[in-house]
C-alpha cells in the first residue's frame, strides 16, 4: 500500500478519497487554487500545496502544477477523483512517466474508452449494442447535417472527453447545427481540454442506467450492479438510485454482463462506470466513465463494498478478494445532490456564505461534503456542495426516510435545490419510478418548483453583525501562510479590546514564515480565515446610462456585442460560465451600447457591469 497519496481534486470527492486513505493508513496531500485557500479539503489533508489561480485551467487542470506538487510532497500516487483531470489520458500518461502511481485505469485504456468514438468502436467489437451514430470525430456542420439526414433529427453532438452533460448539445433542426457544434466544441475544450466531438441519434424518452465495475491487474473484472440516473435536468443528474426500479431481472443481468464484457475487451483496470440508455426494453451503450462517479455512494450503500478503497488497493497491485457471485445487493439507496442553485429560477447557480449549515444524520443517512458553517460558496467551480445518501430495506422505506433527512437539513445563507428534492418526494412519476431523462426538462411544471421553494421558506444571506461578536479581551485567531507554495496553519493570540481594531493580517506590514518543512495542515477548521477578495474584473463606472450587470459570479466566455451596437430587449450581451454552466446574460430593454466593460476570459462578480446602454 502507498505511504502518501496526492488527491488532484477539491470539494467533497477530495475529502471522500482522503477518508479512504486515512482508513488504510495512507497520508494525504491536497492541492488548491487561490479561491480554495481555506476550503474543506485543504483543512482535511495532512499537507496542502497551492497550484495556481482560481481559473481551473490555471490550477486544477494544470498538469505540470499538479505533478510538481506531488513531487514536492513526495507522494507515491495521484488520485484524480472525478471531473477536472480524472478522464484525461494525457495527464494519466504524464503521471505514469514519473515515480508516482496513477490511481485509475491505464492511460491506454483511458484513450480507448474515455474518448467516446474509440469507446463506441471497441464496444461494437465486443458485441455490446451502441446508439446509432459516428465512430469518428466530426469537424464541420455539413458532417452533422449528413448524419442527421441518415438517422433523422434530433441528434446529439457530444464532446469526446465529455461527461455529466458537459459538451453535449441536442440538435433538433438544421438551422441550429452550426451554433450547437461550436458550443459543444467550446465546452469540450474548456472542461476536458479536448474540442473533438462526435454525433449520435438522440433517444427521446430513455432511462439512464449505469453499471459500476472494478477490475484488477490480475485479470479479475467484477460489476457491482446498476444505478438509475434518469432524473436529470439539462443533462445533469440530480437524483440517483440503486438498484433501478425500471429493470427486469433478466435485463439487469444482461446489462451487467455487457458492461463486464466491454471493459475486459479494453484490458481495463481499476474502477469505472459503463453507461447505457434503455428504451422500450432495449439497451444501448452510451459511454464509459474511466473514473469514480459522483453517485458511487449508492452502490456502496447496497453492496457494502468501499469502491474508493478498492481503487487504492488495485492501483497498489492487490487482487480483488471477492468473486462476482459474492456481490449481493441489499435494500435500496438514493443520492440527492445538494447544489447551490435557485431551483425556482431555472436552477441558476448562487453564491454566498453558509450562515447556517447543519446536515441531517440518523440511521440510513450519509452526508458527503467538504463545507462547514461560515464557509463562503463561490462561483468558480461546480455548484454541488454536498450529497445526501439515504438507504433503507426497500424503495418505499428509502423515500420515507428521505423526507425525514431532507427536512432535517438546516442550511441558510445560500439557496439550494433541497426544495426541489422535497417536491420530487411528492411527485407521482418519480415515486412510481416512471420518470425518464426528459421528465424534468419537458414535463415538470415550473410553478410546482416555485411553490416548493416558498413552502420551504427559502434562504437568507444575513451576516452576523458586530453586536453578535463577543468582547473577550484575549482573541485567538487562526490564519494561513504559504512557504514555497506549501500551506501552513498558524494561530495568533492577541490582547485587544473591542474599541481597538484588529491588525490587518493581509497587509504588507504583517509577515509570517515557517522553517519547519515537516509541518502539516491541522484538521481543526479556523474560526476566521483569510479570504481572497481580489476581483479579476476591471471596475468600471456605470456612468449615466443603464447598466446590464452580472447576476452571478463567473467567467466571461464570449461577448456578443460591441460599442455602438443597437440591441433589443432580451438580446444576449455575453455568455457567462458559472459553476460549469453556460448562462446567457440578456438585457431587459433595448438601446445602444455605449460601453463594453468586459472581455472574454474576465472573471466577474455579482453586480459587476457588463455593458452600458444609452
Amino acid at each position: 500500500m502507498f505511504n502518501k497519496v496526492l488527491v488532484a481534486n477539491r470539494g467533497e470527492i477530495a475529502v471522500r478519497v482522503m477518508r479512504a486513505c486515512d482508513e488504510l493508513g495512507v497520508q494525504t496531500v491536497a492541492v488548491y487554487s487561490e479561491a480554495d485557500r481555506n476550503a474543506g479539503h485543504v483543512q482535511y489533508a495532512d499537507e496542502a500545496y497551492n497550484i495556481g489561480p482560481a481559473r481551473a485551467a490555471d490550477s486544477y487542470l494544470n498538469h505540470d502544477a499538479v505533478i510538481a506538487a506531488g513531487n514536492q510532497a513526495g507522494a507515491d500516487a495521484i488520485h484524480p477523483g472525478y471531473g477536472f483531470l480524472a478522464e484525461n489520458a494525457t495527464f494519466a500518461a504524464a503521471v505514469e512517466s514519473t515515480d508516482m502511481t496513477w490511481i485509475g485505469p491505464s492511460s491506454d485504456a483511458m484513450a480507448q474508452l474515455g474518448e467516446k468514438t474509440k469507446a463506441r468502436s471497441l464496444m461494437q467489437s465486443a458485441d455490446v449494442p451502441v446508439v446509432p451514430g459516428t465512430t469518428d470525430p466530426v469537424e464541420s456542420a455539413s458532417e452533422v447535417e449528413s448524419i442527421a439526414a441518415e438517422y433523422g433529427y434530433p441528434v446529439a453532438i457530444k464532446a469526446e472527453g465529455g461527461g455529466g452533460g458537459r459538451g453535449l448539445q441536442v440538435v433538433r433542426e438544421t438551422d441550429d447545427v452550426e451554433s450547437k457544434l461550436e458550443t459543444a466544441q467550446r465546452e469540450g475544450e474548456a472542461y476536458f481540454d479536448n474540442d473533438s466531438v462526435y454525433v449520435e441519434k438522440y433517444l427521446d424518452e430513455p432511462r439512464h442506467i449505469e453499471v459500476q465495475i472494478i477490475a484488477d491487474h490480475h485479470g479479475n473484472v467484477r460489476h457491482l450492479g446498476e444505478r438509475d440516473c434518469s432524473l436529470q435536468r439539462r443533462h445533469q443528474k440530480v437524483i440517483e438510485e440503486a438498484p433501478s426500479p425500471a429493470l427486469s431481472p433478466d435485463l439487469r443481468d444482461e446489462i451487467g454482463e455487457a458492461a463486464r464484457r466491454g471493459v475486459q475487451a479494453a484490458a481495463y483496470t481499476n474502477a469505472g462506470t459503463v453507461e447505457f440508455l434503455v428504451e422500450d426494453g432495449e439497451f444501448y451503450f452510451m459511454e464509459v466513465n474511466t473514473r469514480i462517479q459522483v453517485e458511487h455512494t449508492v452502490t456502496e450503500a447496497i453492496t457494502g463494498i468501499d469502491i474508493v478503497k478498492w481503487q487504492l488497493r488495485v492501483a497498489a497491485g492487490e487482487p480483488l478478494s471477492f468473486e462476482q457471485s459474492d456481490v449481493i445487493t441489499d435494500g435500496h439507496a438514493i443520492e440527492y445532490r445538494i447544489n447551490a442553485e435557485k431551483p425556482d429560477a431555472d436552477f441558476t447557480p448562487t453564491t454566498g456564505t453558509l450562515t447556517t449549515y447543519d446536515p441531517p444524520g440518523g440511521i440510513g443517512v450519509r452526508v458527503d461534503d467538504a463545507v462547514r458553517q461560515g464557509d463562503s460558496i463561490g462561483g468558480d467551480y461546480d455548484s454541488m456542495i454536498a450529497k445526501v445518501i439515504v438507504s433503507a430495506n426497500n424503495r418505499a422505506e428509502c423515500l420515507a426516510r428521505s423526507e425525514r433527512a431532507l427536512a432535517e437539513f438546516d442550511i441558510d445563507g445560500i439557496e439550494t435545490i433541497i426544495p426541489f428534492h422535497q417536491l420530487m418526494l411528492t411527485d407521482e412519476r418519480f415515486c412510481n419510478g416512471e420518470h425518464t431523462t426528459k421528465y424534468l426538462d419537458h414535463e415538470l411544471d415550473p410553478e410546482r418548483i416555485k411553490r416548493a421553494v416558498e413552502q420551504r421558506g427559502g434562504s437568507t444571506s444575513d451576516e452576523l453583525s458586530s453586536d453578535d461578536v463577543g468582547s473577550n479581551d484575549t482573541i485567538e485567531r487562526a490564519f494561513t501562510v504559504e512557504v514555497n507554495n506549501k500551506r501552513f496553519d498558524v494561530t495568533l493570540t492577541e490582547e485587544t479590546t473591542p474599541e481597538v481594531p484588529l491588525p490587518d493580517l493581509e497587509s504588507d506590514a504583517f509577515e509570517a514564515a515557517s522553517s519547519d518543512s515537516n509541518s502539516r495542515s491541522t484538521r481543526s477548521r479556523p474560526d476566521e480565515a483569510l479570504t481572497d477578495t481580489e476581483n479579476d474584473a476591471s471596475t468600471v463606472a456605470a456612468g449615466d446610462g443603464e447598466e446590464v450587470s452580472a447576476d452571478m459570479q463567473g467567467t466571461i466566455l464570449s461577448v456578443e456585442v460591441t460599442e455602438d451596437d443597437t440591441i433589443e430587449a432580451g438580446d444576449v450581451v455575453c455568455v457567462l460560465e458559472a459553476m460549469k454552466m453556460e448562462n446567457d446574460i440578456t438585457c431587459e430593454r433595448g438601446g445602444t451600447v455605449s460601453q463594453v466593460c468586459v472581455s472574454a476570459g474576465d472573471s466577474v462578480d455579482t453586480g459587476d457591469p457588463i455593458v452600458i446602454l444609452e
